[in-house]
Parts: C-alpha cells; structure tokens; sequence
C-alpha cells in the first residue's frame, strides 16, 4: 500500500458543521474504495497567499491516507465537482509524521509542551 497525504482547502465561508461533513464524505470515499484514513487533521481558517475564486482565506483538512491509486482518483473526481471546495493537493510520501502537529496555536503548544514535560 502507498502513504499519500492529501489536502482539501474550503471556502472560507463554510460552517464547523459542513466541514466536519466534508470530511466525513472524503473519508468514505477512501473506506469505500479500500482505503484507510490514518489520520485527519482540521488545520483551521488560513490565508491565503493570492485569492482563489475570489477567496482571500480557507478552511484546510488535511488527511493521511494508506491505500493505492484507485482511492486518489475517486477522491479527486470528486472533489473536482464539489463547488465547497478550492483545491486539493495530493503527495506521495515514504512514511508519515505522525507526531508533529504544524498547525497549532501557541496556547495549544504550551499546553503540549507541558504534557511532554510531564511525561519524562
């Protein structure tokens, strides 16, 4: 099985609600076509460097996925079609960082700090 990691950036006006459906939707699609989702990570609301459909911010998921071509077309062909979506990005990778988190806040990495210290 390939490691892939893929990406989805929203419209900036999508609702907690209709992303956490999006993801629900692009992970059936990876189970669906015998996939699996290794790991989801909601990223939040981000800038963007140049607009985008006349989008200056957008809601990033991204997605660490074991499987083979098969599940990253299907996926692709739908988000193609998704008129919530902006892009999406797919990379092959060799193996998964499953430990580093890039996106969170300060406060949540004080927080993470904390645990780490706690547990040496």
């Amino acid at each position: 099985m390939n490691l892939y990691e893929h990406t989805i950036i929203a419209r900036q006006d999508t609702s907690p609600a209709e992303l956490k459906q999006l993801t629900e939707k692009y992970s059936k699609i990876v189970e669906k076509n015998e996939g699996e989702i290794v790991k989801t990570e909601n990223w939040g609301l981000l800038n963007l460097t140049y607009l985008i459909k006349k989008n200056r911010k957008g809601s990033y998921i991204h997605f660490k996925i074991k499987g083979n071509g098969k599940v990253i077309e299907q996926l692709e062909k739908n988000e193609a079609i998704d008129k919530k979506l902006l892009r999406h990005l797919t990379v092959k990778v060799k193996k998964f960082d499953l430990d580093t988190n890039y996106f969170l806040k300060n406060e949540d990495l004080e927080k993470n700090d904390k645990k780490e210290k706690t547990k040496n």
